[in-house]
């Protein structure tokens, strides 16, 4: 093979893959097992021609679709139906992972994009959840380019397939994309970047968030954007080369803002974690570099300057993250053990080390620490291996919370995190989730020891051969047990065919408010998902500020009185009888929701008792299909 490399010296090295070497060491080649780090350019197609065993060749091959990408896009997609197979068997009647509620907002966020683009309505804000007061959507997970994207999909098949096939092609796309930037831009050898995207995509991280939280699993672009900030520095191209990095991180920007803070946290650690290494090399590249960054925060700046008012200053805007940060941290004791979906875990491995099934971003067990570890110190002359590793400590301690912990429990000694907790964006943040930027820098690291050790695999001695066994072996000893296992899917209730037909045309405007019977935050969003929000429904389940004069960060709203007193009623908590002045606030209730109309699934196993009680409040109603209607409008227009 004919390879073409860049002599310019590299962002994380003096030349491309450099070790602190002597400068009479021999140049990085596949024989003396000092391969590229970084700083390594495709060869040209014309000139390229690919190892047919994919393992490490002399360079990288050359960028054209061949049949390993394939394979390897196979394997990830049967990899992601692995994962989250079990929904796809009844798209409408199950709801998949350990958290309902979560899937059910990220729907009505599918559900309400599509609404905000057929209808070109506001996509930041919106009042036909929570009416009449409404969500800011930039508070919440934003997503409106995945909402965009996948219009057609909610359109024609409704939000819940939208939703499963979001979760799904994050899985592929994110995998596919680390080994996509890896095989092309850092390794030599496919097999090693295919191990990679492997993990940076079902390690314990990907797999717990793809319980509900789509925004956090589309990292499809992370890998993109981190190696054009690595061009940024080597090739000092400012303008090009910032534009680039600038329409990748705008279009993060509408995917998930949280993964970008993440990002930008990470680039923050590596640079500094260079500049403890190779301060020189810092110094030189800082005026390219900084440069190319102002010219990309310049453009994100430009397109996002109206979400970002809406997200710091807009309506329902709000300051910080409801309860305290160490209620979702991690205990240091969940790097040694297995998430509650890993081959090594279960239903009780995780117990105590986190706040739910959601945030296990760690959860790597024993072996695969010590495997790190083994590399980081094999592999430790390299520039770009020890900035990997302070940046994927920090962030683990970070990960931790305020305080230092021991075993599941909390000690009173502050840690690291302290200093930041109170800073803005950082009182927003979850976190647990500073891991997820550890685990792309074990995923790196291990593409990296791989690549490194098929090179050693080349030379074909009986040690060669020994070495490439033995490390073959500890890294599926390492990998097998954080294996993911299939999510599991729950039933969910059926929304009634008076919404699902369009039957609730004939009663409810289109913008106006319909209130589901009992008015549960839940059941608000299933009815509203189904109708592709074209009415508007109380409650909901979202984040919002306290009150209109404080904007502390807190779940939801108070139930109106009404509100609370149907759930009462529903819950078999008080008897079906109704005092005049609970009639009075009733109306007083559907006029502030702007409500058209007021429905009860027949359905309900309380149905006889609410129905007194709303016949009560709104005179007798009347059976429409599969739910008894009352219509309220001569009490609110």
């Amino acid at each position: 093979m004919t390879v073409h490399r860049s002599d310019a010296p590299g962002p994380l090295g003096d030349t491309p893959g450099s070790s602190d070497r002597s400068t009479t060491d021999p140049p990085p080649t596949a024989e003396n097992g000092r391969s590229s780090s970084v700083d390594v350019a495709p060869a040209p197609a014309t000139t390229a021609t690919s190892d047919p065993s994919g393992d490490a060749a002399a360079g990288p091959y050359r960028p054209r679709r061949s049949r390993y990408d394939l394979f390897a896009a196979l394997v990830y997609l049967a990899g992601a139906f692995l994962v989250a197979g079990r929904g796809w068997v009844d798209a409408d009647g199950r709801l998949l992972g350990s958290r309902p509620n979560d899937q059910g907002f990220n729907e009505w966020m599918l559900a309400y994009a599509a609404h905000a683009v057929t209808h070109l309505e506001n996509p930041f804000f919106t009042t036909l959840q929570n009416a009449p007061d409404g969500v800011n959507l930039m508070t919440n997970v934003g997503m409106q380019l995945p909402g965009l994207v996948l219009t057609p999909v909610t359109v024609l098949f409704g939000a819940s397939v939208a939703y499963l096939l979001f979760i799904t092609v994050n899985l592929v796309g994110t995998a596919y994309a680390w080994y996509h930037v890896l095989s092309r831009h850092v390794l030599r050898s496919r097999v090693a970047a295919f191990i990679g995207g492997l993990f940076c995509a079902f390690a314990p991280a990907l797999v717990s968030h793809s319980n509900g939280h789509p925004h956090i699993t589309a990292q499809w672009l992370v890998p993109f954007i981190l190696w054009r900030v690595v061009r940024l520095a080597r090739d000092g191209r400012v303008l090009r080369d910032g534009l680039v990095l600038g329409a990748l991180l705008a279009a993060q920007f509408f995917i998930g803002l949280e993964i970008l803070f993440l990002i930008a946290l990470g680039c923050g650690m590596g640079v500094l974690g260079w500049l403890v290494v190779r301060p020189r090399q810092v110094l030189s590249a800082a005026r390219p570099l900084l440069a190319g960054l102002a010219v990309a925060g310049l453009m994100v700046l430009l397109v996002g300057a109206y979400p970002l008012w809406m997200q710091f200053a807009g309506p329902q805007h709000r300051v910080g993250h409801p309860g305290n940060p160490d209620a979702y941290a991690l205990k240091l004791g969940s790097y040694v053990a297995y998430a509650t979906e890993s081959v090594g875990g279960g239903p009780l491995s995780a117990k105590g080390l986190v706040a739910n099934t959601t945030e296990q971003a760690s959860f790597y067990g024993w072996p695969l620490l010590v495997l790190v570890l083994a590399v980081v110190l094999w592999r430790r002359r390299e520039v770009l291996v020890r900035v990997l590793a302070l940046v994927g400590l920090v962030s683990a301690v970070f990960s931790i919370g305020t305080t230092w912990t021991w075993g599941t429990r909390r000690t009173d000694v502050p840690a690291p995190f302290a200093l930041f907790k109170d800073l803005p964006v950082f009182d927003s943040l979850v976190v647990s989730r500073f891991a997820l930027i550890t685990t792309v820098v074990v995923g790196v690291l291990l593409a990296l020891a791989a690549d490194r050790l098929l090179v050693v695999g080349r030379q074909r001695t009986p040690e060669a051969r020994l070495v490439v066994g033995l490390g073959a072996a500890a890294l599926l000893a390492a990998l097998v047990p954080v294996a993911p296992t299939p999510l599991e899917a729950t039933g969910r209730v059926p929304v009634p065919d008076f919404v699902t037909s369009g039957a609730w045309r004939d009663h409810v405007t289109p913008g106006r408010t319909l209130v589901p019977v009992p008015v549960n935050n839940m059941t608000s969003l299933y009815w509203s998902s189904a109708a592709l929000a074209e009415f508007a429904v109380p409650q909901g389940y979202f984040l919002g500020p306290v009150s209109s004069t404080d904007a502390t960060g807190r779940w939801g709203v108070d139930p109106r009185p009404t509100a609370a007193l149907l759930t009462a009623v529903a819950e078999g908590e008080r008897p079906p009888v109704v005092a005049p002045v609970e009639r009075e606030q009733a109306l007083a209730d559907v006029r502030y929701w702007k409500a058209d109309a007021v429905a009860l699934p027949a359905a309900h196993p309380r149905e006889a008792q609410l129905r007194i009680v709303l016949d009560a409040l709104y005179g007798p109603g009347r059976r429409v299909d599969d739910v008894w209607l009352w219509d309220v409008r001569p009490y609110t227009r």
